[in-house]
C-alpha cells in the first residue's frame, strides 16, 4: 500500500484580498508563493477545488467541492466535475471538520530551550507566535486562540506583536488573542484594570487573567466580566478549579454573560472528594460555563506544574461544554508541548474514557463553539474548513495520525506527508505494509 502525497491542486495566480468575515479576516496580506508543491496564495472566491475519494466517518466514500470558502456539494465518489488542475485526490484519507485550537501561548511559545533570559520584544514575539500557529496549523488547527500576558515591564508590547502576527497570517489560519493581566485589584491593579481596555482596544477579542493569583479573586472577575459586559467580549479565564467556592461564585456571577465564559485548565476539580466536583460541575453547567482542558499538560499561566487533567467525564455528564486545547508549545509549561489537536484527542481517548468520537468532538467542534465558530460539518453549505487524515476511521487516525492535509477557506494551507518504508522482505511484501513505492531495489 502507497503512502505517497495525494495530488496536489495547481496554484492560483495572485489576487485581490478575500472580503470573509471572521476572527483573524480582513487585515494583512494573503500570504506568498511558495515553493513547488506548497500551498499557493488566498485563491478568489470564485475557484473550486473538488476532494476526490474521501472517507467519511460514516463510511462513504465522497467527493467534495469546495468554493466561496464553503462546501458546495458532497456526492457519491465520482460523481462532481472539477475544473482542471483544482482537484486534491483523496484515496485513503478521512475527511473531518478542522480541528480549533481554544487554549495556546503564542507570545511565550518555543522558549523553552532559550539560553538566559527570554527576549519579549516585540520582533521575537510576533516571530515566535507566528511560528506557534504555523505549526498548530500544520497539525490541522484552522483557528487559534492565543492568550498573551499583558502588564508588568513588558506593558502591551507582546499584545501588540501578537496581533501583527494575527494580520501577517491572514488567509492562513485565524489567529484571535485573549488579553490576560496579571493584577486587576488594589492598588497594584489599577493600572492593570487600564491596560486591559487598552488592550480591548487595540483589538484583543478576549478578556482573560488569572483570578486564583489576585489577592482579591472575587474582585478580579467582577472587574473582568464588568468590562466584558461593556465592550461585548468573551471572557476566558485561568484557573485550577481546586476551590468549589471560588467556582460556585464564578458560576453566580458569569450565568448572565453572553457571549459567554470559558475557564480552564480546571485541573484542581480532579482533586476534589467526588461530591464537590459534583455539585460544582452542575453549577458551571446551570450557569453555561465552558470548560477548556489540557489534556497534554498544563500551561505556564498558572506558575503550577504537575496537574491533573479536569474530570472531562464528570464534566460532560453533569451538561458542562468541555474542549479541549493544547497549552504550552515548548516554553516553561511544558518544554516537549505539540500543540497537536489530535494528540489531545487521542489522551481523552487513551486516559480520559472518551470514546473516539467524542475525543475528536473536544478539539474540533467543541473547541470552535467555545471560540464563537461556525459550526462545521462535511456537508453542503457548511465552512470549508477541513481536515484529511491517513485512515479509515477517527479511531485509527487518533492512534497513526502522520499524513496531514489542511483545508482553511476552501483552499489547501498546509500538508504532511509522513512515509514509513521497511527493507525488503517476503513479511512486508505478504502484508502490505505501508511504504512508498519505488522500483529502486531496497537497503
Amino acid at each position: 500500500m502507497s503512502d505517497s502525497p495525494p495530488q496536489q491542486p495547481s496554484h492560483s495566480p495572485r489576487n485581490r484580498p478575500g472580503s470573509g468575515q471572521g476572527p483573524g479576516q480582513g487585515h494583512g496580506p494573503e500570504g506568498t508563493q511558495g515553493s513547488p508543491g506548497a500551498p499557493g496564495p488566498a485563491a478568489p472566491e470564485s475557484t473550486t477545488l473538488l476532494l476526490a475519494g474521501a472517507r467519511l466517518t460514516d463510511g462513504r466514500t465522497v467527493d467534495v467541492r469546495l468554493g466561496g470558502g464553503r462546501i458546495q456539494a458532497v456526492g457519491t465518489a465520482g460523481s462532481l466535475p472539477a475544473a482542471a488542475g483544482a482537484r486534491v485526490d483523496l484515496t485513503g484519507y478521512l475527511l473531518l471538520p478542522a480541528p480549533a485550537e481554544p487554549h495556546s501561548h503564542g507570545d511565550t511559545a518555543l522558549t523553552a530551550d532559550s539560553e538566559g533570559p527570554v527576549s519579549y520584544s516585540p520582533d521575537e514575539v510576533q516571530r515566535r507566535a507566528t511560528e506557534a500557529a504555523l505549526l498548530q496549523l500544520g497539525h490541522g488547527a484552522t483557528a487559534v486562540r492565543s492568550h498573551v500576558r499583558i502588564g508588568d515591564v513588558h506593558g502591551l508590547g507582546p499584545l501588540e506583536a501578537v496581533l501583527q502576527a494575527r494580520r501577517s497570517l491572514r488567509g492562513l489560519t485565524d489567529l484571535t488573542t485573549v488579553a490576560v493581566p496579571r493584577l486587576l485589584t488594589g492598588v497594584a491593579g489599577a493600572d492593570g484594570l487600564a491596560m486591559l481596555r487598552d488592550a480591548v482596544k487595540m483589538g484583543a477579542s478576549v478578556i482573560g487573567g488569572c483570578p486564583d493569583l489576585d489577592p482579591d479573586p472575587t474582585g478580579f472577575l467582577e472587574a473582568v466580566l464588568e468590562l466584558a459586559s461593556e465592550h461585548g467580549c468573551p471572557v476566558d479565564l485561568h484557573t485550577d478549579g481546586d476551590d468549589p467556592a471560588r467556582l460556585s461564585r464564578l458560576a453566580a456571577m458569569a450565568g448572565g454573560l453572553r457571549p459567554g465564559v470559558s475557564i480552564g485548565p480546571c485541573g484542581g476539580l480532579s482533586r476534589l472528594p467526588l461530591d464537590a466536583a459534583t455539585r460544582a460541575s452542575d453549577q458551571l453547567a446551570a450557569a453555561g460555563v465552558r470548560v477548556t482542558c489540557l489534556p497534554q499538560g498544563d500551561c505556564a499561566a498558572l506558575e503550577r506544574r504537575g496537574l491533573r487533567t479536569a474530570p472531562v467525564r464528570l464534566l460532560r455528564a453533569a451538561g458542562v461544554r468541555v474542549a479541549a486545547g493544547s497549552g504550552a508549545l515548548r516554553d516553561a509549561g511544558n518544554p516537549v508541548g505539540r500543540g497537536d489537536p489530535l494528540e489531545a484527542a487521542y489522551l481523552l481517548a487513551s486516559q480520559g474514557g472518551l470514546r473516539a468520537t467524542e475525543a475528536y468532538h473536544s478539539v474540533a467542534g467543541a473547541a470552535r463553539e467555545a471560540m464563537g465558530l461556525p459550526e462545521v460539518r462535511v456537508e453542503a453549505g457548511f465552512p470549508a474548513e477541513l481536515l484529511a487524515v491517513r485512515g479509515d476511521r477517527i479511531a485509527s487516525v487518533l492512534s497513526l495520525a502522520y499524513s496531514r492535509i489542511v483545508i482553511h477557506r476552501g483552499r489547501v494551507v498546509a500538508r504532511t506527508s509522513a512515509v514509513r518504508e521497511y527493507c525488503d522482505s517476503a513479511v512486508a511484501v505478504a502484508l502490505d505494509l505501508p511504504r512508498q513505492g519505488r522500483t529502486e531495489p531496497g537497503p
